[in-house]
């Protein structure tokens, strides 16, 4: 099995590609389970060493040395494997290892300045996403609504038929999400039901992949019934929460 010592995400970095440092990838299907696979709380069990290294082929570079060693190269980052004895990430180690070497390599996104003071909540749910400035009382919250295609092609039986209606497309749904958000301070995140059923939990995972610099700025996540709560209320619980928070 892989040792610690042969995970090496503190190698003095190299010159990156032109093509690795202009072109964000985006990560889907098999790609995006592995991603979130390495981050996933508590720890995965079976995640295996050829998905980790397809998603590493896919978001950065791999080079077989003449050793036998592995080279991840991803934004002037570099990675050294072992061959691996064994089909699975077994130890805690290495699985830190890679989660590190991910975090260091990935690109941050330019973040405007926000005004001092400027604390945010974002309500999302499978119909819309409501965008809210906690400090302004009745000010009108930006509404972003999952992009309906002309002919759904999914049955209730399809795994992409959740909740009694088509699931929204991560793209066209999370994107202007993120896009609303970029200049944000500080975010609240506010949701219903869980894993799969929420589209909180659904979103913060994309943001983590796509938009790490937004995640990072997600300070906090929140079951509420909001479909019974009007937005006075809603306010009203992100206040107490900031007002709690610390340094934020």
């Amino acid at each position: 099995m892989t040792s610690l010592s042969s995970l090496d995400a503190d190698r003095i970095p190299v010159q990156p590609s032109p093509q690795l440092m202009s072109s964000p990838v985006l990560l889907t299907g098999s790609h995006l389970r592995t991603y979130e696979a390495i981050f996933r709380h508590p720890a995965a069990q079976n995640l295996q060493w050829h998905d980790v290294l397809a998603l590493f082929r896919h978001i950065g570079q791999v080079e077989e040395e003449t050793n036998g060693n592995l080279k991840v190269t991803r934004h002037g980052r570099v990675l050294v494997l072992h061959p691996p004895r064994s089909k699975d990430v077994g130890a805690t180690e290495e699985l830190m290892a890679l989660r590190h070497f991910l975090e260091r390599s990935a690109v941050a996104t330019p973040v405007a300045p926000v005004p001092d003071g400027a604390h945010w909540l974002l309500v999302i749910d499978h119909h819309e996403a409501r965008i809210f400035r906690t400090e302004m009382d009745g000010a009108h919250p930006k509404r972003i609504r999952p992009h309906q295609p002309a002919h759904l092609n999914h049955t209730p039986n399809s795994k992409d038929f959740t909740r009694g209606q088509e699931k929204p497309d991560p793209t066209t749904f999370f994107e202007p999400v993120a896009q609303a958000l970029a200049a944000a301070g500080p975010v609240l995140v506010f949701g219903h039901g869980k894993g799969n059923a929420s589209e909180m939990d659904q979103f913060i995972a994309w943001a983590k992949v796509h938009h790490p610099a937004l995640a990072g700025r997600i300070i906090g996540a929140q079951v509420v019934d909001d479909h019974h709560l009007n937005e006075s209320q809603l306010l009203g619980k992100a206040r107490e929460f900031y007002a709690h928070a610390p340094q934020v």
